[in-house]
């Protein structure tokens, strides 16, 4: 850790849509920061402007199901919409106490994001880099986008 408090690396990610793999943005945190804070960013660089609850899904969700016959890691949102819905989380799988430099990753490990459990934007998300973090900067920051955004809520054909 820096004299700061800061953490010492920065994680670039590259999030593509799982069903537009063509659509992808980058984005750079701090080690220090939590996948509340990969949403956050995510939601920003995806032009969201309307809240769901997410998870983050360590290894891909599919994949770990697959491989080991258990379900994998579910990293959940803090925010529940009802307060008197029972929406306990248990504080190791809460998203905004999962720090990054928690996780254990690794350059070209992929995980899964899940946005709106109604409408289901799932998302691929590479680890493509960790680094010395530069001093000074805003974190997190949206580094790089390809394609428009699509519409959180595409028109219907009525």
């Amino acid at each position: 850790m820096s004299k700061h408090g800061e953490s010492e690396n920065e994680y670039l990610f590259k999030v593509n849509l799982k069903r537009r793999r063509s659509i992808w943005r980058t984005v750079l945190l701090r080690g220090d920061q939590t996948l509340d804070e990969l949403h956050e960013v995510i939601f920003a660089a995806f032009d969201r402007y309307d809240e769901h609850l997410y998870c983050f899904y360590f290894p891909k969700a599919r994949q770990g199901r697959l491989a080991s016959g258990k379900p994998p890691k579910e990293y959940r949102s803090p925010r529940g919409f009802d307060r008197t819905e029972v929406f306990e989380i248990d504080n190791r799988y809460n998203a905004a106490r999962a720090r990054l430099d928690d996780l254990w990753l690794k350059v070209g490990q992929t995980f899964e994001y899940l946005f709106d459990f109604g409408d289901e934007w799932w998302h691929e998300i590479i680890v493509q880099g960790i680094e010395p973090s530069e001093s000074g900067g805003t974190y997190p920051r949206i580094v790089e986008k390809r394609l428009p955004s699509p519409p959180q809520y595409p028109e219907s054909d009525e």
